[in-house]
């Protein structure tokens, strides 16, 4: 399928002529570019870029990005370079630079991964209720090799902390509420007090994604079962790989539908239950689950966290795109089921 993409420099967070000089000295041979937002103002704001010949994603910071932490261009291009041709699913790594001088804010460069993204509801549509279950089951076997990783092996032995990482987490997602926060909830107020009291010990330790869900791996177009790339990295770190299943799960509430634009493909119905996913995870992974309610809740909270910080960069008029005026709506009902987690 054809796409017209910007040819112009004024695309909002992009100067072409500054990334064409960029890229005329890190992929020499490259001619003049053209550009289409891909989506943007959810979190990084992504690119497609094309000189006619080939065709790269471009990644930086959202505007107006109050979180340098979960917007950390450096970060993910590392972990991606570091886990290219070993056994996960990413695209191939091309060019970063944290230099300013650019486009105003650090970027990283992917060769572009052709195939299929499943964002909402309607785009399942296509799909038979077996070709869900083995998209699900393949996302969770990807989720297991991905913490089957020694970070040692491909260079991220220092790429975060794991002792400690789920107080950490707790703590860094409240300070975001606290910094982002456009209203008073007290459910959010009351589920971190649980979490932060009721904190345990790290289950193991791994490669994290820190934002795994449906949308955020891109399938291969003849077969929603096999994973072509896992994209959105910006939160990876080393920690306890329950947080990714646990985010995974609360991504699947309806509660989430709004972040997406009211009907989010992770909360269809058609997709396994999460609980079948969570001893997919297990008989696949070995890791013993017990603990999962836990990383649960913090996944809700940390959902909620993102809702709200998304729609204090609508009301501030710093998103991209459309479809960010209902997301404010998601927070509340995020943290009040993540209240309700018992563990």
């Amino acid at each position: 399928m054809s796409v017209d993409l910007d040819p112009g420099p004024a695309m909002a967070g992009l100067d072409l002529p500054a990334l064409e000089a960029f890229f005329a000295t890190e992929v020499p041979g490259t001619g003049p570019l053209r550009a289409e937002l891909m989506h943007g103002g959810r979190s990084n704001l992504t690119y497609r870029l094309t000189d006619g010949r080939s065709t790269w994603v471009l990644r930086r910071p959202p505007l107006g990005g109050l979180n340098p932490s979960a917007h950390d261009m450096a970060r993910e291009y590392r972990v991606v370079a570091a886990l290219h041709g070993r056994g996960v699913p990413v695209a191939r790594p091309v060019a970063m630079t944290e230099d300013p001088a650019v486009i105003g804010v650090p970027f990283a460069v992917v060769e572009h991964v052709q195939g299929t993204v499943l964002r909402t509801r309607g785009d399942l549509d296509p799909f038979s209720d077996d070709d869900l279950a083995r998209c699900a089951r393949g996302l969770v076997e990807v989720l297991g090799a991905l913490h089957a990783v020694d970070p040692a092996e491909v260079g991220l032995a220092g790429f975060g902390r794991p002792e400690g990482y789920l107080a950490r987490q707790v703590r860094r997602w409240y300070g975001q509420w606290t910094r982002i926060a456009t209203r008073e909830l007290p459910d959010v107020e009351a589920l971190h007090e649980r979490l932060a009291r009721d904190c345990p010990p790290e289950s193991g330790a791994a490669i994290v994604h820190g934002d795994f869900r449906i949308d955020n791996a891109i399938l291969d177009p003849d077969d929603p079962g096999v994973v072509r790339a896992l994209v959105d990295w910006e939160m990876a770190t080393l920690g306890d790989p329950l947080a990714d299943l646990g985010l995974h799960i609360a991504y699947a509430d309806p509660a989430f539908d709004p972040v997406l634009g009211g009907a989010a493909a992770s909360t269809s119905p058609r997709l396994p239950r999460p609980d079948d996913l969570a001893a997919h995870y297990g008989a696949v992974t070995g890791r013993d689950l017990s603990g999962l309610a836990f990383h649960i809740a913090l996944g809700y909270f940390k959902a909620a966290v993102i809702a709200e910080d998304i729609h204090a960069r609508y009301l501030r008029g710093d998103t991209v795109g459309a479809g960010f005026d209902q997301v404010g709506a998601a927070v509340a009902p995020l943290a009040a089921t993540g209240l309700a987690v018992r563990w």
